[in-house]
């Protein structure tokens, strides 16, 4: 059990009146206890609490998962022929509201409900999203190197463009070079797009052939030890036209303009009007079509993000995306992602991978 972490899961519940919760998200489980299973459609859950006459925390977990005595002292067991309900009923405070996080199902949450285990329920996802959202040293140095094996991952991306070659192919043999590179597994289902593909930004790789003269863009982002990397780079493979490198620069632009008001205090909304204003000052706003950034931790998207409408100042410790985009349908797509850590004084750039126009030799 990690007792600062859960002490500040605490303290962000008291500041919403709240002195008891359930969580049942595995990842926020896992960050606060060090345990981890997938239940599936089975019970799983974290019971959180400030009162005195309990103990902090309380895990449900069915006898069928891996022991967790281990990672946390008080454990209710129970199988799959039990009712977890009246279990987790028995130890919530009936008489306080009971704040629940975005996962637990509704088939748990009803039955609790109904059967009176709190005074009231309340959405209290971000007491342990918050929380996690503030990174410490040794997550910081583990985003890192999943950031630094990412790096190195984008030079070999960039060394199996050649002709004939599909986007399937290319994505499909990353897995194994994350792992000799020392990563565990993708961060999330790894995009290669060629040409016109790139002016969707979440294009699923497929059987596309690519041909010389084809632009390419890699979105690309491997775990290592739990911890999640993400970045885009968009290649030229011929000299590019006076539009594509008008395109190009543009976007180039509002990544490093925006990173470079990173800091405490500047909120997430004036971090993407930097990047937007600089695109649309450049005739091509409709053509950006998302928020400039999200959160990235034990996921590569956790919640909060980089948007117009995220009006919350900047924390030193956070960790996010800066990834503008230009997206012309049947033309061009281009988008250059990097994360940043905010620092005292500004940001840390975790990507290193260059940003200038690279035109492949293929």
């Amino acid at each position: 059990m990690n007792d600062q972490r859960v002490e500040r899961v605490l303290a962000r519940l008291a500041d919403k009146g709240l002195s008891q919760a359930l969580i049942c998200d595995p990842l926020s489980i896992w960050y606060l206890t060090g345990y981890y299973t997938q239940p599936f459609e089975r019970f799983f859950a974290l019971y959180l609490t400030s009162r005195e006459d309990q103990p902090q925390a309380t895990m449900f977990c069915n006898r069928l998962f891996p022991s967790a005595g281990d990672c946390c002292e008080n454990i209710v067991l129970f199988s799959d022929t039990d009712n977890p309900v009246p279990l987790v009923a028995a130890a919530c405070d009936p008489s306080s509201a009971l704040g629940v996080d975005k996962d637990l199902a509704a088939r748990w949450l009803l039955p609790l409900m109904d059967a009176g285990a709190a005074a009231g329920f309340v959405l209290a996802s971000d007491a342990a999203d918050d929380t996690r959202s503030i990174k410490d040293d040794a997550e910081k140095d583990l985003m890192r190197e999943a950031s630094r094996i990412n790096d190195e991952a984008m030079k070999w991306l960039a060394a199996q463009v050649r002709e004939g070659v599909t986007e399937e192919e290319i994505a499909s043999g990353l897995l194994g070079e994350y792992r000799r590179l020392g990563a565990q597994d993708h961060s999330f289902s790894p995009i290669v797009s060629f040409g016109a593909n790139a002016a969707d930004p979440h294009h699923e790789p497929d059987q596309t052939v690519f041909h010389k003269g084809d632009m390419v863009l890699f979105d690309v982002g491997c775990k290592y030890q739990w911890y999640c990397s993400d970045m885009t780079r968009t290649f030229f493979t011929a000299e590019p036209t006076a539009h594509q490198l008008e395109v190009y620069e543009t976007v180039r632009r509002a990544n490093e303009a925006a990173e470079a008001i990173v800091k405490p205090g500047v909120t997430f909304a004036e971090i993407d009007l930097t990047a937007r204003r600089i695109i649309e000052e450049a005739g091509y706003g409709e053509y950006f079509t998302h928020r400039l950034g999200h959160q990235i931790g034990l996921v590569d998207h956790e919640p909060g993000d980089v948007s117009a409408t995220h009006d919350e100042p900047v924390q030193v410790g956070q960790i996010f995306s800066i990834e503008p985009g230009i997206y012309l349908p049947n033309d061009v797509g281009v988008r250059i992602e990097d994360l940043v850590i905010v620092t005292e004084d500004g940001c840390e750039v975790l990507n290193h991978y260059p940003h200038e126009v690279c035109v492949l030799e293929v």
